[in-house]
């Protein structure tokens, strides 16, 4: 018989320890988690196993962990409403990603564009790990039997993997079941923060990588950081218009413009009515202030947090604990159906 219960509502989302989190991280995923934990069963991870995809990561893997933590915790993730862990203290996730890998196939891998982007020319050199990531991703989500999962436009392709496997799981034993065991799981669309672009060039995206700080605003900056990134941020010389349709060839306008309206939970067509016909110059003062306020105290506790790391540990192997009651339950139940279960 099995024990484990598929809830009428659970989301899961993941964020990687890249460390240097930035408010493209903020804003397209941790500020999108405090308004989920208010009314879902919701299970966060900070996915250390996927972040051992980059080499460079492995040099600082635990204390870019714990910085993410913090910064997660300093938002307004609340480890009593949410389950909040690190991916690689629940051994469940590589058992069952080792199952996955042995149902999915070497041609819906194939067509994953983020490892095309990532190997670049050098596939050959390209490591196995970040090859079949996606499988290890599918096991994060399933391994809870969650129901939703927050995704951007970059993670749509791998949550339709996801799909994939849990429909072929289902097919292939269904036989021994009354029912589909997994529930195929459905995307969240995020609103207009879910890409942020570099402050340098409204075409590429925001990133730690990104050579010049100034591409950026960090959450550990402080305010005189945030104002001169900025106020240096690139613009063009035209005026804020009144409809978005005349910011389709302005890609640093509407980034910023973007980045306005998430941080003022308003909308494009709001921040253009408020501000047409004005320069950039107001604008951005006004922008510095919005983004000050609200990141400021969030700096402020990652500090106290990262002076204090005991705390962050603690959380985390709580949260841990409680990952893998529910994990070990659905693993159980996947080993029994598929016959190499030997414990019952």
């Amino acid at each position: 018989m099995l024990k484990s219960k598929q809830p009428s509502k659970r989301i899961f989302s993941g964020i990687q320890p890249t460390g240097n989190l930035h408010i493209g991280n903020y804003l397209g995923a941790i500020k999108n988690w405090i308004n989920l934990q208010e009314e879902d069963d919701c299970i966060y991870s900070i996915v250390d196993l996927h972040a051992m995809t980059v080499p460079n990561n492995l040099l600082d893997i635990k204390n870019s962990t714990l910085e993410v933590a913090a910064a997660v915790i300093a938002s307004g993730i609340d480890p009593k409403k949410s389950i909040l862990f690190n991916q690689s203290n629940v051994p469940q996730h590589t058992e069952l990603a080792w199952i996955f890998n042995c149902i999915a196939r070497i041609g819906w891998l194939n067509r994953m564009t983020q490892f095309k982007e990532k190997a670049g020319k050098k596939k050959d050199n390209a490591t196995v790990g970040l090859f079949s990531y996606p499988v290890l991703m599918a096991a994060d989500i399933l391994l809870y039997k969650a129901t939703h999962v927050p995704v951007g436009e970059d993670q749509k392709q791998h949550l339709e993997l996801t799909r994939d496997i849990a429909s072929s799981f289902n097919t292939t034993f269904n036989k021994s079941l009354d029912k589909d065991f997994f529930r195929l799981p459905e995307p969240i669309i995020l609103g207009p923060a879910k890409r942020i672009m570099s402050l340098r060039d409204g075409k590429s995206k925001m990133s730690k990588s990104d050579i010049s700080d100034g591409s950026r605003i960090n959450l550990m900056d402080d305010k005189d950081q945030i104002h001169l990134k900025i106020k240096k941020a690139k613009t063009d010389q035209y005026p804020i218009p009144d409809n978005i349709d005349d910011l389709d060839n302005r890609p640093e306008a509407l980034n910023l413009i973007n980045i306005y309206a998430s941080f003022s939970n308003k909308s494009v067509k709001e921040i253009l009515q408020q501000f047409s016909g004005k320069g950039f110059s107001q604008f951005k003062e006004s922008l510095s202030d919005l983004i000050i306020n609200e990141i400021s105290p969030i700096t402020k506790e990652m500090k106290h947090l990262m002076n204090n790391k005991d705390e962050i540990i603690k959380i985390l192997i709580d949260g841990s604990c409680k990952a893998q009651e529910i994990a070990n339950e659905v693993l159980i139940d996947i080993k029994k159906i598929i016959g190499i279960n030997f414990k019952d």
